[in-house]
């Protein structure tokens, strides 16, 4: 049995694309310690950290100690505790990559509908 998770990564379950994806890393996340939820959980509004107009903005990480961490710096935060990823991680943190990383991540869930529509990737 898995111990309880350090952290929870919160991904936009009305997005096919995200969806897919937390199914497809969810196994890895969990074996270095990260649960997986929906921001649309119960749970995520309980807690009283994000106003409701803001929950689906972006991927979300909520530690322990309930600090969160948004966007892009999500991904920097996981690659950061994956050793294969750990490369990853100091490519989008290098001078001028950060900006780029930061920039097609925006580009990108600005308009994940659009593409989890056009690969038909199951909206829900």
């Amino acid at each position: 049995m898995n111990p309880e998770p350090k952290a929870w990564v919160l991904y936009d379950d009305a997005c096919g694309f995200c969806s897919r994806w937390v199914g497809f890393w969810a196994p890895t996340l969990a074996r270095r310690g990260f649960g997986v939820s929906p921001l649309q959980a119960p749970w995520i509004r309980e807690q009283g950290v994000l106003r409701h107009d803001q929950l689906l903005d972006d991927l979300r990480l909520l530690s322990e100690d309930g600090s969160m961490v948004e966007g892009a710096d999500v991904y920097r935060f996981v690659m950061r505790s994956i050793w294969w990823a750990y490369p990853a991680y100091l490519l989008s943190i290098a001078p001028g990559l950060r900006s780029i990383f930061d920039r097609t991540y925006r580009a990108f869930a600005d308009n994940r509908y659009r593409v989890s529509h056009t690969c038909r990737l199951g909206e829900r």
